[in-house]
């Protein structure tokens, strides 16, 4: 996947937009950050991942996850764009979209599908 293809995605979603975070690439619902690119420019920032769940992505699939020491006090997870899946990005991007967006957007969402 590149950038282009999670801007994509995330336009599946009401209300989510390109923006930056730290300055590079990131997706928002409002002012709410939903995902981020990392410098690296491979590396994804996925976010409200809890880190019993984190350590059980990172452990099945060492080939997209994994973690940063910046990051292990935080419920993030960091994916590798290259590697992970449309499908498999999906459920991380709407989990955060749905705990950031509002009401109007998520029922915007349910009556679409």
């Amino acid at each position: 996947m590149e950038w282009s293809d999670i801007v994509a995605l995330g336009g599946e979603f009401p209300e989510m937009v390109a923006s930056t975070s730290y300055g590079t690439p990131a997706l928002k619902v409002g002012k709410a950050l939903v995902i981020r690119l990392r410098e690296d420019g491979d590396g994804l920032v996925l976010f409200d991942v809890p880190h019993e769940e984190r350590e059980l992505l990172m452990a099945a699939e060492p080939e997209i996850f994994h973690l940063t020491p910046h990051y292990e006090d935080y419920a993030i997870v960091l994916a590798r764009m290259s590697v992970i899946t449309p499908d498999r990005l999906r459920l991380f991007i709407e989990r955060r979209w749905r705990a950031r967006a509002p009401k109007r957007a998520i029922k915007a969402l349910t009556a679409d599908r």
